[in-house]
């Protein structure tokens, strides 16, 4: 009975956590974690939500695949899932405000978001806290920096122009990126890549900011991309800058634009017109000539008379 009671709980945390019905503000988790291959990590969560809340489950999502349950604890022994074990696994339950989470032996697949959630009781929510981002460094890889580039839009694009920034030869992957214009901090318009590649040793990431052309076609404007990276130690930002253009024809692509449809719409005008001109004249011409015809006619009328 006990193991179906479980199972039920564990299963309705997981639905939970997938309809969103979750609130982490209160659950408190070791954010970055940086370890060397075959060490041991240790990750800590803590409440606010009082000592009812003494259940404590913990979970695993890997890049590209879905959440796992891996352990639930109280103050009892640990239970795991089908799949892991303690020899891989441990969890800790010292109090009903606290709890601890061990990866032993670590290897590059270990790397991913771990999570903690609590539960007073079957049917109650489930609080989850914000993850643990695991990273296992390997031992010939150094802790590098990104270089930051900002590559001015494609003039094949007219109305809106997309800015593309690029940060490459960063490791490990614990970055995260921003833009501003002219200082101020733009979200709306900005795609980041959800994860970064790896190539090689490094990794690299792209981000992309959409503008209108009118907005790019100011030198005045100051477009800079921002790429924060951890290195274990602080956050330090690494940045570059590009400077809006004039248009080749002095104005936004938009007006010119504008101007040529005013300018083809004139020309058919005209050519509508020299038509018709040119028919009133084939018109006259043919007009004179059936009068000059009818006069000859006439003045042949009258000499034979005479």
């Amino acid at each position: 009975m006990d193991a179906i009671k479980h199972g039920l709980l564990s299963l309705l945390v997981f639905l939970l956590w997938i309809k969103g019905l979750v609130d982490g503000s209160d659950v408190i988790q070791t954010s970055i974690l940086w370890k060397h291959k075959g060490e041991d990590a240790t990750m800590d969560c803590r409440h606010t939500k009082g000592a009812s809340y003494f259940q404590m489950y913990w979970y695993r999502q890997l890049p590209g695949e879905r959440m796992r349950q891996i352990v639930y604890s109280q103050s009892t022994k640990p239970e795991y899932e089908p799949g892991f074990t303690m020899e891989k696994f441990s969890a800790t339950k010292p109090d009903a405000d606290s709890g601890t989470f061990t990866v032993k032996n670590l290897v590059p697949e270990d790397e991913g978001l771990y999570f903690c959630a609590l539960v007073r009781c079957v049917n109650n929510e489930a609080y989850f806290g914000q993850g643990t981002k695991l990273t296992v460094l390997e031992p010939d890889h150094d802790v590098t920096p990104p270089t930051v580039q900002v590559f001015k839009p494609s003039e094949k694009e007219c109305k809106v122009k997309t800015l593309v920034c690029v940060a490459s030869g960063f490791y490990p992957d614990h970055v995260s990126v921003s833009w501003e214009v002219d200082g101020l901090t733009e979200t709306d318009s900005v795609a980041t890549d959800n994860t970064a590649l790896k190539e090689g040793k490094h990794y690299s990431l792209s981000s992309r900011l959409t503008v209108q052309s009118k907005t790019w076609f100011k030198p005045s404007k100051k477009f800079t991309c921002r790429v924060s990276f951890f290195n274990g130690t602080d956050t330090i930002p690494v940045e570059d800058s590009i400077i809006g253009e004039t248009d080749s024809g002095g104005m936004p692509n938009d007006t010119k634009m504008k101007i040529m449809q005013n300018a083809k719409l004139t020309y058919s005008v005209l050519i509508a017109k020299s038509f018709i001109y040119g028919v009133f004249i084939m018109f006259l011409v043919w007009k004179l000539k059936g009068l000059s015809g009818k006069q000859s006619s006439r003045e042949r009328s009258c000499g034979l008379n005479n």
